[in-house]
């Protein structure tokens, strides 16, 4: 998720991770280009809401940690698409569209954990992946 790679540019070009709302908006759309204003908007709420930016009155800390946490969690799933796309001879983008029909199954489930449902279904063994579903 480019989510996360746009917080981790704001911090290294500022070199802080505590920033105004109206500042890390603008770092994320005009200094980097990352988005547009909506997109940054609905990425700092977003960030905002999982605890990955702390709200502290009128700042925002960027909690590194969890930024730390949430980047290893969407490895793991980059991991799993690689996999599974190298096992069926197919595109990323294939994988993808496939696994957004099959999640309408499921709703709202963790897509680490769907990821691996996912390659179970399609007969893959997927035990290389078990241990990193905690966390």
């Amino acid at each position: 998720m480019e989510s996360v790679e746009a917080l981790r540019h704001a911090i290294l070009y500022k070199g802080s991770n505590e920033f105004s709302k109206p500042e890390l908006i603008g770092t994320l759309v005009l200094k980097l280009g990352l988005m547009d204003y909506i997109e940054a908007k609905n990425l700092v709420d977003e960030a905002i809401k999982r605890g990955i930016i702390e709200q502290r009155g009128e700042k925002l800390i960027i909690n590194e940690e969890a930024l730390k946490k949430v980047e290893t969690h969407e490895d793991v799933f980059g991991e799993m698409i690689n996999y599974i796309a190298q096992q069926l001879g197919w595109s990323h983008l294939e994988v993808l569209e496939d696994l957004e029909k099959f999640s309408e199954r499921y709703g709202e489930l963790d897509k680490k954990i769907l990821g691996y449902l996912y390659g179970i279904d399609k007969g893959i063994d997927m035990s290389r992946f078990k241990d990193k579903l905690e966390g």
